[in-house]
């Protein structure tokens, strides 16, 4: 018997399903091991949104809208600055208590009632203003605060007078100039017929103040050739009354 033939087919049959079976386990590692095939590119699945950072569950920092606290620069103001829609009982009595508030020259008052909703344009019975009776007393500090509120600077007292007259009349220096500069009048005409130059020139000592407040009006425009119900003209009366420094500051205007 020839052992070598009787072996040699099955040692072959042996060793090619030996290399069958180790081909098919090789490939069966191998796909295994490979990678995934991409996601569609027609949509993410499910699998790519959950893990996808634009919906991931941490929360992130949102940016600042305008106006907000957090935001930079100023931005228009908001609705929580504005002062609060009161019903028209409420905005009397809150007018009337401002106006009290004013002629009491009471400043941290007066700023908590404009907060409130507090019109400085609001007269009392006797016409006057927050804005009007700071002005006519020289109470600067509510002066600026009624002006900065939003005072009518053409509004007109008792006397049809502007508060650039009376303020004149007291010799309030500073506060004539906080009114020309904030655009009141300088010729306007009251009830008695006299502007600021002659109120300052008839009412008072012709002193000083009364000086200081004749140059200021006299460098903002004012007109010393407006006649009093007399026809006299700020120089006459000035003149007349012997305030010699007034009359030479409008002969020398």
């Amino acid at each position: 018997m020839n052992v070598g033939k009787v072996r040699g087919p099955g040692t072959g049959r042996v060793n090619s399903a030996a290399v069958l079976i180790s081909a098919a386990l090789l490939i069966g590692l191998v796909a295994g091991c490979a990678p995934t095939s991409p996601p569609d590119s027609s949509g993410p699945s499910s699998s790519t949104t959950a893990t996808s950072p634009a919906t991931s569950a941490a929360p992130t920092e949102a940016a600042p809208t305008q106006g907000s606290p957090s935001s930079t620069g100023p931005g228009p103001a908001s609705s929580a600055s504005l002062p609060p829609k009161l019903t028209p009982e409420a905005q009397r009595e809150t007018d009337r208590l401002l106006i009290l508030a004013a002629k009491a020259n009471k400043p941290a008052r007066v700023r908590e009632l404009i907060a409130a909703g507090g019109n400085v344009n609001a007269k009392d019975d006797i016409q006057d203003s927050a804005f009007l009776y700071a002005g006519a007393e020289g109470f600067n500090e509510i002066l600026h605060l009624t002006l900065a509120a939003g005072a009518d600077v053409r509004s007109i007292n008792r006397y049809g007078g502007t508060a650039l007259i009376p303020a004149s009349e007291h010799g309030h220096t500073e506060t004539v100039r906080i009114l020309i500069a904030a655009g009141v009048p300088v010729n306007h005409v009251n009830n008695l017929g006299w502007t600021a130059m002659q109120e300052a020139i008839l009412l008072n000592n012709g002193g000083p103040n009364q000086q200081d407040v004749v140059r200021q009006l006299l460098a903002a425009g004012a007109d010393p050739d407006i006649r009093d119900p007399q026809g006299r003209t700020a120089l006459q009366n000035a003149e007349r009354l012997g305030f010699t420094e007034i009359a030479a500051l409008i002969r020398n205007r």
